[in-house]
């Protein structure tokens, strides 16, 4: 019998990973269309070509005017203004204006040269076919955008390593940059391992099972910025996962591995990890639950992470260790911000002293606020999970929750 898992915290683990990872990462980048950059994390820092906007602009639709003519301006005592003109839209406007002159604008038109204030229509009367009374007195530069007010030239608009989102690429199309350099996607493989495991299309027989983490783990990777490569089912033989394992390193920036990793008798999944390149097995079980049997590797600068077979256990796993990774792999922080939102458990939750637990919850509304109300079942009821809103942490120090007791629930990702 082997010798037990030694357990680390999952902070333990987290770190030791990424450390021995971080100084042996060398990203590469591509050129892609600026419309095609959703979710893609910029591989350079982009400057601005030319000051956005490249001329002073109206905010709403009104007057443009000198704002000193309109001191004094009010409904009781409005000031007379001459209309000579409109600005045309999508033109430059060549109006220059007058003591007591207006030009018609709409939103988004070019300031006359010497105007530097646009009084809203509705703050207007209009008494005569070129002449209106202004009823408020309005400052400087009111109800417009100055030239390169929202961004200079040469002022970085989009910093190196940075998710893009869909802000970003309106952003960058409104600058005429149509093409950015992006992080190459890591290159994911993924082995579902056990004789018992069969593919979804299959009918199952007595005893099997069809393949579940194949297809989770794939969306995770996908909706984490990677690219997932599925190697496919492998039975429980050590010849083929060294097999696997030797042709997933040449082509993969990360290898995922589901079972294998508990302690039983046909446990080699460690050993063929051990083999496959430099400084090998850094961690082999995580003091928390789902997923004690959890292995990280680094081999060769290729991270392996063998993941427990059920599918809640790698599902859960893999949010919180393999999400890391894959952002430590694109250049982006591995400690993200994440939303978490604030509910009242429904029912007492137990716990051993020491060990991290993951609770599955949904998350129910009524008029006393939102609830939390925990998801049982078993680490290999994956629609269990599918069942979830979100999770919430019993952390090592505590015995367990209260019912009544505001939690953090952190939200399942739509994936």
């Amino acid at each position: 019998m082997p010798e037990f898992l030694t357990l680390l915290t999952p902070q333990e683990a987290r770190q030791k990973m990424i450390e021995a990872l971080s100084s042996q990462i060398m990203l590469k980048v591509e050129t892609i269309s600026t419309t095609e950059a959703l979710g893609r994390v910029s591989g350079k820092e982009v400057r601005a070509p030319h000051p956005l906007p490249m001329f002073n602009r109206a905010t709403v639709d009104g007057y443009a005017v000198r704002a000193e003519d309109t001191f004094g301006a009010s409904e009781s005592l409005p000031a007379y203004f001459r209309v000579v003109g409109e600005v045309p839209m999508g033109q430059e406007t060549t109006l220059i204006l007058g003591t007591m002159e207006a030009a018609l604008i709409h939103t988004g038109g070019m300031l006359p040269p010497n105007a530097n204030a646009v009084v809203m229509i509705e703050q207007t009367q209009r008494i005569a076919e070129n002449e209106i009374e202004v009823y408020r007195a309005i400052s400087a530069w009111e109800n417009t955008i100055r030239l390169g007010e929202e961004v200079k030239e040469g002022e970085i608009v989009l910093p190196i390593y940075k998710r893009i989102r869909a802000v970003e690429i309106g952003g960058l199309l409104a600058l005429g940059i149509t093409q950015i350099e992006v992080v190459k996607k890591p290159r994911v493989g993924i082995v579902s391992s056990g004789d018992e495991v069969v593919p979804p299309e299959h009918s199952l027989q007595i005893g099997q099972v069809r393949d579940v983490n194949t297809y989770t783990l794939s969306a995770l990777v996908r909706r984490c910025g990677g690219e997932p490569l599925p190697y496919g089912i492998l039975p429980d033989r050590e010849e083929a996962l060294r097999k696997a394992l030797s042709e997933l390193k040449s082509g993969c920036d990360m290898i995922l591995i589901t079972a294998g990793s508990s302690i039983s008798a046909r446990d080699y999944t460690a050993r063929v990890i051990q083999e496959m390149g430099s400084p090998g097995v850094l961690v082999h079980g995580l003091n928390t639950r789902p997923g004690k049997p959890t292995i990280f590797a680094v081999c060769d600068g290729v991270p392996i992470v063998g993941l427990p077979g059920n599918p809640m256990s790698a599902f859960v796993i893999a949010l919180h260790f393999v999400r890391p990774l894959l952002n430590l792999l694109q250049g982006l922080p591995t400690e993200e911000i994440k939303p978490r939102i604030e509910a009242t458990l429904t029912v007492n939750l137990n716990s051993s002293a020491g060990r991290e637990d993951w609770i599955p919850v949904r998350i129910l509304q009524d008029e006393q606020g939102l609830r939390a109300d925990p998801v049982f079942g078993k680490s290999n009821m994956i629609l269990a999970l599918s069942r979830a809103d979100g999770l919430i942490c019993i952390p090592p120090a505590a015995t367990g929750l209260t019912a009544g007791e505001k939690v953090w629930v952190e939200p399942i990702e739509a994936i």
